[in-house]
């Protein structure tokens, strides 16, 4: 009997890397977004000769990050979704993503090739520290160790790979990095997979059995406030009853996708980011309870309403693991699943009948508040940043996704969004809300879905123009609503603004004088800047069905968009003033 014959090193690679790649396929993996390189060969060329892989090629590590993180943010538990590198630099242009991943909970599986042990602190070319790279962002790190074909080590990578899927998922979501160190020669022959009967499995998270510890404080008030920030999770339609039987208002944070709901009610409030800004009303609609889901809200006035009357009992509801009170306002954080803690109210018979006129005075706010913005964005056919937003709502069709930009835009949103019936679902970058790849998550949420419309302002989309390379090489569709007003137009609303007036355009309004005609040409792009809303609303309606993408910019004046605001809140505060509500 012969000696069994020895694997050759592209043969040992193919059984490795085929290993670690069957896991992913059993896990539900389908997406991997990756950019060239040589050292990331072996996994590269795994994941593109495996028939249930889709390749989504790059040449930009950081725009393919941010482009997978909104392919992820789309699919969330349904489909994991991977992006790949090589050693170096191009890692590191994977951190703004990852990150952005970590703080608002998207699973996002991130790959990266390196060198061999043997060439670290060596001077070897592109050849950097990447343990641990991405510090606390990454939910998980493993080391990956040298490709061996031993029945354990298949074993061993079979399972990280696995696991490594299972971590994505596990609340809080977030990222998980596994580097892989790689000995050349690279290419990986093409092998059978070792484990062709590995099955995916159903993965039920943790589940809190303590959620009705709070349900007494609840049915011992009347005057209670139900707040939803970002990431909510479906079902959306047990909350919203809980408010009917309660009484209660919603006070719906855009990106809750509470505000566009085939479920939505009269209890969903869109208008409290102007009104609460009058202190007088946030006084007389003070609530004896806070019932808190989601992440933090966007706006500052809900914030500062919240931190105004922290002495009521404030009870948030969040995901194992996470305590997304940044105001220190709550009094309590217990770990729950939300439709889950709104199922165990809605079965008790003990729940309170509001106060007849609390649930009233919330809804005489909204409505006066749209009527004021109504009334004073009418008096101009100019298209300003607010109307951009009003308009958009009036025109946009059902099921469609709308990606808010970071800054001035999702602040917008949150401000003139109106509660709607509408099937809509709406996204940002809100975890760590910075502004350099919201075009690439964008369009990568779009590529599976479509029917994206993202609205962005300049300064955004300076720092993420190369994402647009994405749109020709894989065929995407997209409106994106530009609104340029020449530089850091939420500066304007600081305090910058007034104190330091010598100094603020230099370090804060930071003009740019930038034409982006030129850069939609560049990209094979469609581009158009309107002016009155009515060619706005034209060009949206046309832009939905076109293929492609299609930029529509409306320039603004940062100076007339602070007095357009600052009147609306001030108008608002005049016309929503609350009747005396029953103590």
């Amino acid at each position: 009997m012969g000696a069994e014959r020895q694997l050759s090193h592209a043969e040992v690679l193919g059984r490795y890397a085929g290993a670690f790649v069957d896991a992913l396929v059993a896990r539900g993996l389908r997406d991997v977004c990756l950019c060239p390189g040589s050292r990331s060969t072996p996994l590269a060329l795994t994941f593109a000769r495996h028939p249930r892989v889709k390749i989504w090629t790059h040449l930009d590590e950081r725009s393919c990050a941010y482009f997978a993180l909104g392919m992820a943010k789309v699919h969330g538990s349904a489909a994991p979704v991977a992006i790949l590198c090589s050693s170096g630099t191009a890692a590191v242009n994977f951190a703004p993503a990852v990150v952005e991943a970590a703080q608002s909970h998207v699973p996002l599986l991130v790959l990266t090739a390196d060198r061999p042990q043997e060439l670290r602190d060596l001077g070897a070319n592109q050849t950097i520290d990447q343990v641990r790279l991405y510090g606390s962002a990454a939910k998980w790190f493993v080391e990956m160790p040298l490709p061996e074909a031993s029945e354990e080590m298949l074993r061993y990578v079979h399972m990280v790979g696995w696991r490594a899927i299972e971590t994505t998922w596990a609340m809080p979501q977030g990222p998980v990095h596994l580097n892989f160190p790689f000995r050349e020669p690279l290419v990986p022959a093409a092998v059978e997979p070792v484990f062709k009967d590995s099955r995916a499995e159903g993965f039920v998270g943790p589940i809190n059995k303590e959620e009705h510890r709070f349900a007494p404080d609840v049915t011992a008030h009347r005057r209670g406030v139900i707040v939803c920030g970002p990431g909510m999770m479906e079902p959306t339609g047990s909350l919203l009853e809980l408010a009917a039987r309660l009484g209660w208002p919603v006070l719906a944070d855009p990106l809750s996708n509470l505000r566009s709901s085939p479920h939505c009610n009269d209890n969903v409030i869109a208008g409290y980011d102007s009104f609460l800004r009058s202190a007088a009303l946030a006084d007389e609609l003070a609530p004896d309870f806070v019932l808190r889901f989601g992440a933090p809200v966007t706006g500052r006035p809900l914030s500062s309403y919240l931190q105004r009357h922290r002495g009521v009992r404030h009870i948030v509801i969040a995901e194992p693991g996470l305590f997304p009170d940044p105001d220190l306002s709550s009094t309590g954080v217990i770990e729950a699943y939300p439709p889950t803690v709104c199922d165990i109210l809605l079965e008790r018979d003990d729940l309170p009948n509001a106060d007849p006129g609390w649930l009233a005075a919330w809804r005489r706010a909204e409505l006066k508040t749209r009527e004021v913005v109504e009334r004073i964005l009418n008096e101009s056919e100019v298209a300003t940043e607010p109307s951009v937003i009003t308009d958009l709502a009036e025109v946009l069709p059902d099921a469609f996704n709308i990606f808010a930009g970071n800054s001035m835009p999702v602040r917008d949103i949150d401000s003139f969004w109106p509660a709607t019936k509408q099937v809509l679902s709406f996204y940002g970058n809100r975890g760590a809300s910075g502004i350099d790849g919201v075009v690439s998550t964008a369009l990568g949420a779009a590529a599976h879905y479509g029917r994206t419309v993202l609205v962005i302002g300049d300064l955004s989309f300076y720092h993420d123009m190369n994402g647009l390379l994405a749109v020709k090489r894989h065929g995407i569709s997209a409106t994106i609503v530009l609104v340029n007003n020449d530089g850091g137009g939420i500066f304007s609303f600081l305090s910058q603004n007034s104190e330091d007036e010598e100094h603020f355009e230099t370090l804060f309004g930071t003009p740019h004088g930038l034409d982006f005609t030129p850069v939609a040409q560049l990209y094979g792009v469609g581009f158009q800047t309107v002016a009155t809303r009515q060619e706005y609303k034209a060009a949206l309606r046309a832009s939905f069905d076109a293929p492609g993408v299609q930029i529509i910019e409306v320039k603004t004046d940062r100076a007339e968009n602070l007095k357009l605001h600052q009147r609306i809140w001030r108008e608002v505060a005049a016309a929503a003033v609350a009747p005396e509500v029953a103590k």
